[in-house]
Formats: C-alpha cells, sequence, structure tokens
C-alpha cells in the first residue's frame, strides 16, 4: 500500500469516526429536556423520575445533555462556588452477579464526586479554594456498603447535587430477583433522595416503568417521562426524523453525494424511528463502503437490521408504548 493510499485510508477511518461520535440534538431530546427541566426543582415531590423509550432511541445522548446543560446553566455559580456540582451522570452497573450491585454503584457515584476515585469518602468536607472533597486518611480503610452509602450521602449533600442521572438503569430491575426486593431496590434509591434532597432521574428500556406499580407510595412519588421514537403514522415525526438523516449525511458529504436523504422513508421504516439505531446503520454503511471505496445502496442494504431484528424491537416497542400510555378517563 502505498502512502497516498495509507493516507486517503486514514481520512476515510477519521471521517467514519466522526460520523459515529456525531450527536444530533433532535426534537425529542429537545422536547424530553424541556420537561424534565419543569420536573427537577428543589422540594419537588417527585422523588424519582423514570425516562423511558425504546431501545436505540438516543436516551443516553439525552442524559449526556441535561446534566452537560445543568452545568452551563450554573457555570456563574461554580465560578464563585468550586465545590457545587449541580448534575452527575452515571450507568447502573451490569456486574454480571446474580443481583444488583450497589457497592458498583455507589463508587461509580463517588467517582463522580471526586476526581479522586478512592472510596469510600466518609467524614469528608469541600475545600472552597480547590473544589476537591477532603477527608481523614482513616476513612479510606472503611470499605463496607454502609459506609459507601454514607459517603455517597455525604458527598451529595456536601456537592449540592440537584439531581443524578443513572443510565441503563433497567440492569437494577434484570438483576434484582422478587417484586419485594424490587421494591426495597427502588425504596434505597428513593431514601437517598430524600436525605439528600437530590432528585434521581432513571433513564433506561421501557422495563422501567414496571417500576411504578410496585407500591402506591411508590407510584406517587415518581414520574413517567416518555422519550418515544418518531412514528411513521405522524407526519412531523416524518419530517424530523428526515431532518435527523439530512444531519448525518452533512457529516460525510463526500460519501453520501447528497443522497443519503431520498432514502429517509426506508431508513425510517428499518430502523423503527429509532435514532440511535440510525446511526449505528449508517456508520456500518459507511465502513461497508471502504471495501470498494465507493459508496452504493448495496453497502447501505447490507447494514440495515435484518427482518428479525426489526421484528423482534417492534414488537418490544409495541409493548412498551402501549403501557406507558397516560390513563386519563373523564368519571
Amino acid at each position: 500500500m502505498t502512502a497516498e493510499h495509507r493516507n486517503e485510508k486514514s481520512l476515510v477511518n477519521s471521517q467514519i469516526e466522526a460520523l459515529a461520535a456525531k450527536r444530533i440534538r433532535h426534537t425529542r431530546v429537545n422536547e424530553v429536556m424541556t420537561e424534565l427541566d419543569t420536573l427537577i426543582y428543589e422540594g419537588s415531590q417527585d422523588s424519582i423520575l423514570l425516562v423511558c423509550g425504546p431501545s436505540g432511541a438516543g436516551k443516553t445522548t439525552l442524559a449526556k445533555y441535561i446534566v452537560n446543560n445543568a452545568l452551563k446553566q450554573a457555570q456563574g455559580q461554580l465560578e464563585t462556588n468550586r465545590g457545587i456540582i449541580p448534575a452527575i451522570f452515571t450507568e447502573a452497573p451490569s456486574s454480571g452477579e446474580n443481583d444488583f450491585s450497589w457497592r458498583l454503584l455507589y463508587q461509580r457515584i463517588l467517582s463522580q464526586l471526586d476526581d479522586d476515585a478512592e472510596s469510600p469518602k466518609l467524614a469528608c468536607g469541600v475545600d472552597p479554594e480547590t473544589g476537591r472533597m477532603s477527608r481523614p486518611r482513616a476513612a479510606n480503610r472503611a470499605t463496607t456498603l454502609a459506609a459507601l452509602r454514607t459517603a455517597v450521602e455525604r458527598g451529595l449533600r456536601a456537592r449540592q447535587v440537584r439531581f443524578l442521572v443513572i443510565d441503563e438503569a433497567a440492569h437494577i430491575i434484570r438483576q434484582t430477583r422478587g417484586r419485594n426486593r424490587l421494591e426495597i431496590q427502588l425504596d434505597t434509591l428513593k431514601s437517598l433522595a430524600n436525605l439528600c434532597g437530590t432528585q434521581m432521574v432513571l433513564i433506561g428500556s421501557y422495563d422501567l416503568h414496571h417500576l411504578v406499580s410496585l407500591s402506591g407510595q411508590l407510584a406517587r412519588r415518581t414520574h413517567v417521562v416518555h422519550f418515544e421514537r418518531y412514528r411513521q403514522d405522524r407526519p412531523e415525526d416524518v419530517q424530523a426524523f428526515e431532518r435527523c438523516v439530512s444531519g448525518f449525511e452533512k457529516t460525510l458529504p463526500e460519501l453520501w453525494g447528497g443522497k443519503l436523504t431520498k432514502y429517509s422513508k426506508a431508513l425510517h421504516e428499518n430502523t423503527l424511528g429509532c435514532i440511535g439505531t440510525l446511526s449505528g446503520v449508517l456508520v456500518r454503511a459507511a465502513r461497508l463502503a471502504t471495501i470498494t471505496n465507493a459508496w452504493t445502496t448495496a453497502s447501505l442494504e447490507r447494514a440495515l437490521l435484518s427482518q428479525a431484528q426489526h421484528n423482534r424491537i417492534l414488537e418490544e416497542i409495541l409493548d412498551g408504548e402501549s403501557g406507558i400510555g397516560p390513563n386519563l378517563i373523564a368519571a
């Protein structure tokens, strides 16, 4: 391979990486962010906010936008008090154990509260000059689950965290056996929210919606936000999806040649209106195009979901949408 070909291949790979990293703040993200901005406030009775939606809808992108937006809005406050962290993001662990690992979750939260990942941070405070956590050396020797929990409580209060976003929160359900045990898991989060004044924003698949049926008390203190896909039976959704396709097309204009948007309808049908799934399909198509050094319809077709994949995802979406719909019936 000549140096020219190597440079060309390197350029193509970097462009594909740019496509893979492309995050489109689409209509659904804006809608849900507006709803969450309204529901997240001091003294809210909604201790836990559940953001549910189909796989591949762009929920992780939403989660990071929420936190980044909160940090931007608090920029002036952060300049005068470096110890404050208004919002943090973490992911619920899938440890492979038989039960959900609160130890791992607490450790992940602590790592976001302080760039020094040693844990637990027990008798901790915040240095107003550096914004870093401080605690006695002896505290680092305590590693019990109770100590980790105490450290998280103190850390959330010391950092004045308004809300904690937990992505892939469905892992809590999938790694918990029994209804009673699951209710305990959610009670654990609710008590953390109440003790620290920190609202919990759980983001995940439609599985999360089942949490509100565990008990009346939990249902009263929990609100569900639906992160919908772009549906093909709504003209405004079809237009919004086409704008997303256009946004991806502009990322690699040399590859698509301005011809990608003409396949918007087929892409909408195949990806079921889920932008994360669309991104995955287009990245695969771009990589397959490197085989022939030219994009073709064949490379796009090979990148699409198979019929079996499409049917399975559609089944889960329809089941989730039917269960999460609002229940407003006049007496």
